[in-house]
């Protein structure tokens, strides 16, 4: 999963300033804090070109007859495989013109495409550029190298705190003198490291990264990725690792990480299907119910299409309409628009991402989250094209048959561009935002 990982990540370490009978904040207010720092509104309109105007979801009804006919097609073919139509589900339209509908507005199990709504209810939830922010505090002194006390982790919520930035935050606490650790390394709050969910399993991570002499094999390779200069941390920590419920009341913050902006957290997961990553986001949010709602409101879809039990995907009782899938892409890019980002932004670009989609045999330039599970095959997203402009699809394939379904979605997509043009490059409307790449490597 690490290996998988090995991008880089832009850390905002900061050192807070000492301030003489200052307390530490709970970890709630810590939250609160993080958001309000993180606000940012929307570019401001009246400096730029007018926007492209987003499609809203369409009627069910009326599909292009000749495309209809050619998803008919499609099914009938699945069907004469011995696979049930009542499994399969279409939905395709083109600006505000429906295309084709199979069972659109039936959910179905739909594996990954959860993280689509993941991917919304976060938006909703925080903005585009909100981090996650762990502090890190003592409850002693620093004197010669050696902190007279605890360090305390107070975790909140990131889902991406790995090998590198646990190597990064050791060479700050080496740089503001701290060699050892008298005390115990101290976990409060949602700390995860290397997608661990035992908040004791990711202090003894964070233990063994904050000193290089106890890297495992995993933080070794890690750290080969990183530039040829970093220094490699040490501090031995002499107590255990132990969990608190309660902020010590002489805790003293010493450092502020804060994660990747949520753009770029939702990137990652949703290039590697990341289910963990998915989790934590999910429950950062109020877990799969509180997601499921808030999808099918921005959405504007009926609560029924969108049922969840969690934020991944994996259960197949997690089911998603066909016409849903399409809904939440188009939400997200109708909320990102004033961002000045569109879904490029959060999800794959087949032939320039790198990710769980570069063995596919999928167009080049669609923009697309895959869902896979035992006996679920799902792929949804946009497909840009010459003559009928961006198409926005979802096709969710039921039955053990798995290879092939991904071998027919890729050859009725492929069909498609064949029959509409292919673009040269990515239409205005699904092009990443290229200042977002600063956020994407470290300094």
């Amino acid at each position: 999963m690490l290996k998988s990982f090995r991008l880089s990540v832009n850390l905002s370490l900061v050192l807070l300033t000492l301030i003489s009978g200052c307390s530490a904040q709970s970890n709630s207010s810590q939250q609160a804090v993080s958001q309000s720092e993180n606000t940012t509104e929307p570019a401001n309109q009246t400096n730029l070109v007018k926007k492209p105007e987003i499609p809203q979801i369409v009627s069910p009804d009326n599909p292009d007859p000749a495309i209809q006919q050619k998803i008919e097609q499609y099914i009938n073919g699945i069907a004469g495989k011995g696979f049930s139509k009542e499994s399969q589900g279409i939905w395709i339209q083109s600006g505000n013109t429906l295309l084709a509908n199979h069972q659109g507005t039936v959910p179905l199990p739909a594996a990954s495409i959860t993280k689509v709504a993941t991917s919304l209810a976060a938006l909703q939830t925080f903005n585009p550029d909100h981090q996650f922010i762990t502090v890190i505090g003592a409850t002693g002194p620093i004197e010669n190298g050696v902190l007279q006390g605890d360090l305390v982790i107070q975790g909140g919520d990131d889902p991406f705190f790995v090998w590198e930035e646990a190597i990064a935050l050791g060479n700050v606490l080496n740089q503001i003198g701290i060699k050892e650790v008298t005390g115990n390394l101290v976990i409060i709050g949602k700390f995860y490291m290397n997608f661990e969910f035992d908040p004791l399993k990711s202090g003894s991570l964070l233990k063994q990264g904050l000193n290089s002499q106890l890297w495992p094999s995993a933080a070794q390779t890690q750290y080969q990725t990183l530039p040829p200069d970093t220094p490699k941390p040490q501090i031995a920590i002499a107590g255990s690792v132990q969990l608190s419920s309660a902020t010590p009341s002489n805790l003293k913050p010493l450092v502020r990480h804060s994660s990747l902006p949520l753009t770029e957290l939702l990137k990652k997961m949703n290039q590697y299907s990341n289910n963990k990553m998915a989790e934590i986001l999910a429950n950062s949010v109020g877990g799969a119910k509180v997601v499921a709602f808030k999808a099918a409101q921005a959405a504007g879809v009926p609560q029924s299409e969108i049922i969840l039990v969690n934020g991944s995907g994996l259960s197949e009782l997690n089911r998603i309409s066909p016409r849903a899938a399409c809904a939440m892409f188009l939400a997200i890019e109708r909320y990102l628009q004033p961002y000045n980002m569109t879904i490029g932004d959060l999800f794959a670009i087949v032939g320039q991402d790198e990710g769980i989609l570069n063995q596919r045999n999928i167009p080049s330039l669609a923009v697309v989250k895959s869902g896979s599970l035992n006996n679920v095959s799902a792929l949804a997203g946009a497909l840009p094209t010459q003559q009928r402009g961006t198409v926005w699809f979802a096709t969710m394939n039921g039955g053990a048959n798995l290879e092939g379904f991904r071998a027919q979605q890729e050859a009725l997509l492929q069909d498609f561009v064949q029959q509409w043009g292919t673009v040269p490059s990515l239409p205005e409307e699904l092009s990443p935002n290229p200042d977002r790449k600063n956020n994407t490597s470290r300094n």
